[in-house]
């Protein structure tokens, strides 16, 4: 793994949360994408070489829409960029963790990404992405 690629922050909404985070960071989002295979809205925070996710639901079933009913808004998950996210899964499977979707998927951010079950990493939802290629 090379670094914290982003943390991802639930929120209900928004619009409200960027006007937040804006106040808070001391700068504007720098894009909002929708990814909707994960029935998500998301809004990027650039801080140092990190980014913050903002992920709104854009329907019902979605991930982000479970975990707010069941924890209400806050951290999601942290991700890591990876040099080749096929080796990292292997390597993270033989090491006993519990992988969420082995086929790489694509997400925002122009990203492929894996997540590993938080049963298995101390309750915290894992992210992996790679970047796409051009």
């Amino acid at each position: 793994m090379k670094k914290i690629e982003h943390i991802g922050i639930a929120v209900s909404n928004l619009q409200e949360s960027n006007a937040l985070f804006a106040r808070l960071l001391g700068k504007e989002h720098f894009k909002t994408e929708r990814v909707e295979g994960e029935g998500v809205e998301t809004s990027f925070f650039q801080v140092g070489e990190t980014k913050v996710e903002l992920l709104q639901a854009t329907r019902e079933d979605s991930p982000i829409a479970k975990f707010i009913d069941r924890k209400s808004e806050g951290v999601h998950h942290i991700a890591f960029d990876v040099e080749d996210i096929h080796a990292e899964v292997e390597r993270l499977k033989s090491e006993g963790f519990e992988i969420l979707n082995e086929t790489p998927k694509l997400g925002a951010d122009n990203k492929l990404v894996v997540f590993l079950h938080p049963k298995s990493t101390n309750g915290v939802l894992v992210e992996l992405c790679q970047e796409i290629s051009a």
